[in-house]
């Protein structure tokens, strides 16, 4: 199978598979293939589930021989994160500690996932608890790009494995980023969605307020494919949302002339990397020749919920590792070990502080999309980050800041967010922007970046793995 399918968007083959001129199972069999080939060097995946995948794409082709079509997804291999429950499967979250933990039913999204026909080829590799640094004994995924540079955080594995064509999509989370910086660093369309508009019955929790699942693919299409089937209440997640969830694919054909795009150019600007700011420059040229209007607004200091974010997440992740921290203290990784340690000293007053505090920053933003429809900022304000500036985070606080300055603080308030591919720095290595809307407005993110991507090719842009096939 030529390697050019690999790197097919979600909705391309989709059509293909539909139309029958290809079948599940050949194409499952080019992706296990694949796996096999290129995966003992990136590291993406914990777990494939070969024989599963097999079953579920034989199933898929004799349904669409029948005329039982199920949707977008229906026949197509994906990836999910492990902290998803798969029923009967390894599901570890990046940990020592549950490595033997087999789930007895599967996360609602993963059951929406079947549900809608997709072929699950296996769970893929996160950090320690989907929290910043991966336990001393997992080796973190490698970004197909270049090995040398930051695959992201904890939804790298979900995101390498996308954008190295091991699966066509894949399900990540994201607490203070960790959608974003990967979809980002892996060249990928991240959509990280309202908290509340999908479940996360069965998803291993880091923080519960701050927790957010969301997809990561190709484009912004598969991104509104994904989702289309994961969002909507759960009846398992009383915290899920009951607003209707829109058609996104039908959003991404609309025209997007007349929106309003709002650019804060100090915050987008101030000490931040000049090929990032030709991103920004370009994609809102890109905008305005859709016919957007582009509108400058003040976005609300972020500093306070930066400082923050620390804080309340340790407080949260100390609460669901309660059953296991202390008690197993000596199965945790340093640094999960620490924000949890954090977690558990941090006095009631200060916590409810932050949570007020919290409360004022998401009213804030919600004031300030009554006279936008979109906001464009950076990702982060680095250029491609490498793996040996990542290593100095830890003595340098104000770099974790920085790096935290443009997710963490819509983690905190819980609006959407897209994450575009929008450029390349001097080496190659993926550029991308994000997009944030009104609360519950994912169709806006959608429709946006649709017709972003109909004018760009950032997207279409993929690592050369070639090289690294022969094992």
């Amino acid at each position: 199978m030529a390697d050019a399918l690999h790197y097919l968007e979600l909705t391309e083959l989709a059509a293909r598979l539909k139309a029958r001129d290809i079948s599940a199972l050949d194409v499952t069999r080019a992706q296990l293939d694949r796996i096999d080939a290129l995966d003992r060097e990136l590291g993406s995946y914990v777990h494939v589930m070969a024989d599963t995948a097999i079953a579920e794409a034989k199933a898929a082709d004799a349904e669409i021989a029948h005329g039982r079509y199920r949707g977008p997804l229906h026949g197509v291999p994906i990836a999910l994160k492990d902290l998803f429950w798969t029923k009967g499967i390894p599901t570890a979250a990046g940990t020592i500690l549950h490595r033997d933990f087999r789930p007895g039913e599967d996360a609602t999204v993963v059951r929406r996932l079947k549900d809608a026909g997709a072929v699950v080829l296996g769970k893929v590799q996160l950090s320690e608890g989907a929290y910043s640094d991966h336990h001393p004994l997992v080796t973190p995924p490698k970004n197909p790009w270049n090995a040398a540079y930051w695959p992201g955080i904890s939804s790298s594995g979900p995101a390498v494995a996308t954008a190295a064509g091991l699966c066509f999509g894949s399900l990540g989370s994201d607490t203070g980023g960790s959608i974003r910086w990967p979809s980002a660093a892996n060249g990928l369309t991240g959509l990280k969605p309202s908290w509340g508009r999908v479940s996360r019955h069965g998803t291993f929790e880091l923080a519960a307020t701050l927790d957010h699942v969301g997809p990561i693919g190709r484009s912004a299409v598969d991104a509104g494919a994904l989702l289309g089937v994961i969002a909507g209440h759960d009846p398992n997640d009383p915290t899920s949302l009951f607003d209707p969830v829109p058609d996104y694919l039908a959003a991404a054909t609309q025209d997007v002339r007349g929106l309003r795009i709002g650019v804060d150019a100090a915050w987008n600007n101030d000490d931040v990397d000049v090929a990032t700011q030709r991103a920004l420059a370009d994609a809102i040229d890109a905008f305005r020749a859709l016919g957007v209007d582009i509108v400058n607004v003040r976005f609300p200091d972020v500093m306070q919920a930066i400082a923050d974010w620390t804080p309340n997440c340790a407080v949260e992740a100390a609460v669901a590792h309660e059953a296991t921290y202390p008690a197993r203290k000596d199965e945790y990784g340093p640094i999960l070990a620490s924000v949890i340690e954090a977690g558990r000293t941090l006095s009631a007053l200060d916590y409810q502080k932050i949570l007020l505090r919290r409360l004022a920053l998401r009213g804030r933003v919600a004031a300030l999309f009554e006279t936008i429809d979109l906001l464009l900022i950076p990702v982060h304000p680095f250029p491609p980050v490498t793996l040996a500036m990542i290593r100095t985070l830890g003595e340098q606080p104000d770099l974790i800041a920085k790096l935290q300055r443009y997710t963490c603080p819509f983690d905190m308030t819980g609006h959407p967010t897209i994450t575009l591919p929008g450029g390349a720095s001097a080496d190659g290595l993926p550029i991308a922007f994000q997009l944030v809307a009104a609360h519950l407005d994912e169709a806006m993110l959608v429709r946006a970046g649709a017709a972003f991507q109909r004018t760009t090719s950032w997207h279409r842009r993929h690592p050369s793995l070639t090289s690294r096939r022969q094992h």
